[in-house]
């Protein structure tokens, strides 16, 4: 069985029973659907400069304590280049909502990087429809833009001064304008229900979603959910097997928020459904900074030999893909 109704999905998170299950039946519809090749994205987090006040995010703007650089074009540039030298098909530039990275500045990036023959995933935050048709036609191949939760209410406390519809508009854009679409939720964050949770699973098959980053909330001290209680890694999980049982073909990270809460946590999620790594390019001094959550951990994993990310993989029975690990079919 490989769909679910709504009444179905909350009867699965709620009943721990069935875990074992649902973990298999979510690797056997991952390994039918995109096979056993693991697909790596170099992370380059350009800047923790952020407009915004997320009640859960350390890079949010009232945050006086946090440190906070910015990268030059050139150097995102260069960052992106030695990606591409060591081997990697993709590229992801994530960063804060910052203003300085207006479109014209984001073009330019754009078209740099695409000289090289690499993929290129974009994580900028909330755009108009000019600017992600101009960053579309320089080149760019894939957008996130995480949902974090589909029920209104819950999404108006967590972002203060931010609206819900403009975050469905830019969605439901960047599908238009022929995007990889990514999107994705956080698991535990205050007064969430296991109703929303269902809710959240819907949304990324109703609006057609290509790739989706499900975590547990873990709560920083420098915000206001500072005494929040961490979600629960185990409901996270159950939320992604469940997001790869019914959009079965679509791309799915093993995120670094599982392996904070457990050393093993992307290996677990690797199980569990997902078939996505994003290594973490970015220099150790700002990968540091970038605290989106505590603990967030600097990437310093070889990609080969032994004790190694590659090591780990083919433990379990994977490899990494030397494609551009796209949805269904390589291209370019």
């Amino acid at each position: 069985m490989t769909e679910f109704t709504k009444d179905e999905i909350i009867e699965i998170l709620k009943d721990d029973t069935k875990n074992d299950w649902l973990f298999s039946l979510a690797d056997e519809v991952r390994k039918k659907y995109v096979g056993d090749e693991i697909h790596l994205r170099a992370l380059i987090e350009y800047t923790n400069i952020c407009k915004n006040a997320c009640k859960y995010c350390g890079l949010r703007c009232e945050n006086r304590q946090l440190e906070r650089y910015r990268l030059t074009p050139e150097e995102i540039i260069n960052q992106a280049y030695n990606a591409v030298d060591i081997g990697f098909k993709t590229v992801v530039l994530q960063g804060g909502e910052d203003a300085f990275f207006s479109k014209d500045v984001m073009c330019e990036i754009i078209t740099e990087i695409k000289r090289a023959d690499v993929a290129l995933t974009l994580s900028l935050g909330e755009r108009s429809y000019n600017d992600l048709k101009a960053f579309r036609k320089c080149g760019a191949d894939r957008y996130l833009i995480r949902i974090e939760t589909t029920d209104r209410k819950l999404y108006r406390k967590m972002h203060p001064y931010m609206d819900f519809d403009n975050r469905v508009r830019c969605l439901r854009d960047l599908k238009s304008l022929g995007y990889e679409v990514g999107t994705g939720c956080l698991v535990g964050l205050p007064e969430q229900t296991i109703e929303s949770l269902a809710d959240d699973i819907l949304f990324f098959k109703e609006i057609g979603a290509d790739m989706i980053g499900i975590g547990p909330l873990i709560a920083h001290p420098q915000t206001p959910l500072k005494d929040a209680k961490n979600g629960s890694l185990t409901l996270a999980l159950k939320v992604m097997a469940l997001t790869r049982i019914l959009l079965k073909d679509i791309n799915i990270p093993a995120t670094t928020a599982m392996e904070t809460l457990d050393p093993n946590g992307r290996i677990m999620a690797l199980q569990c459904g997902a078939n996505v790594v994003m290594p973490n390019l970015s220099l150790e001094e700002h990968q540091a900074k970038y605290e989106i959550y505590p603990n967030k951990g600097i990437n310093s994993l070889p990609l080969e030999g032994e004790n190694s990310l590659e090591a780990k993989l083919l433990s379990i029975g994977r490899t990494i893909s030397t494609g551009y690990g796209f949805r269904n079919k390589e291209r370019k």
